[in-house]
């Protein structure tokens, strides 16, 4: 840790959320007997979190991609914690939520990773920052029910639906999230179309029947040609997106 104290302005929760996904990232790719350093320092105006490991590293092909969701680092099959998940790209989107950025180092397979968190401290905001804050919480709480198979992506959607502000219930398939919405009663449903069991477009026709139309229904989808935007406007959803989804584009299909 740094002497003096490295005081940076932003959410307690998701700064957490960051230092622990990098902290839980680099454990999980350093064998037994390696070693895992967190530092706090701070350089001019900015803090610097580093997390560094001994463990198997990163290609130099890897390092501009490690933080797209679901990147693999070896697909081989005796690796088969490969995929990064969604702990990279959250840690991402987190540090620039915040106004800073993020950084992956490494001199090769074996040889170690390091993560750099750069983040503006406190006493370096500007007073025009500081009054644009409250315009970009200022849409109404929703409450939402994320019905999604993929824990991964499911997770992400979450995380980014919470930290607009929403209150977010999730459900990994179908029957469930259909009981989960009648009882729960939110105020917008997203729906994968490839749900085992019920299926995406059953969901809907549940949830119609069952809700009325006080519900918003926005569809998920990898398929979005015409007949399939027809037939989910026939199921009854209010909103189509192709995936893989945005937390933006998911944010426009939201209810004022």
């Amino acid at each position: 840790m740094a002497e003096a104290p490295v005081t940076v302005y932003g959410d307690r929760a998701r700064l957490q959320q960051v230092a622990a996904n990098l902290i839980h990232n680099a454990s999980k790719y350093t064998p037994s007997g390696g070693h895992v350093d967190v530092v706090v320092e701070r350089h001019g105006d900015r803090a610097v979190l580093r997390v560094r490991d001994t463990g198997v590293g990163i290609p130099a092909e890897k390092l501009r991609a490690v933080f797209e969701l679901f990147v693999q680092l070896d697909s081989s099959r005796d690796r088969p914690q490969g995929g990064l998940g969604v702990g990279l790209t959250l840690v991402q989107r987190l540090v620039l939520q915040h106004d800073g950025d993020v950084e992956a180092r490494s001199e090769g397979s074996g040889r170690g990773s390091e993560f750099v968190v750069s983040l503006p401290l406190a006493r370096a905001l500007d007073d025009q920052w500081r009054r644009a804050l409250p315009a970009a919480t200022a849409r109404r709480p929703l409450h939402i029910l994320i019905i999604e198979d993929n824990e991964d992506e499911r997770e992400l959607l979450r995380y980014g639906l919470e930290l607009d502000g929403h209150r977010v219930d999730t459900a990994r398939d179908g029957a469930t999230g259909v009981d989960l919405a009648v009882a729960g009663r939110p105020d917008v449903a997203v729906v994968d179309l490839g749900l085992p069991g019920l299926d995406g477009l059953s969901v809907a026709r549940a949830l119609r029947a069952k809700l009325g139309t006080a519900i918003r229904l926005v569809a998920l989808t990898g398929y979005g040609q015409s007949e399939d935007r027809r037939q989910t406007r026939d199921a009854g959803f209010d909103a189509h997106i192709t995936k893989p989804a945005s937390i933006e584009e998911l944010l426009a299909a939201l209810p004022d």
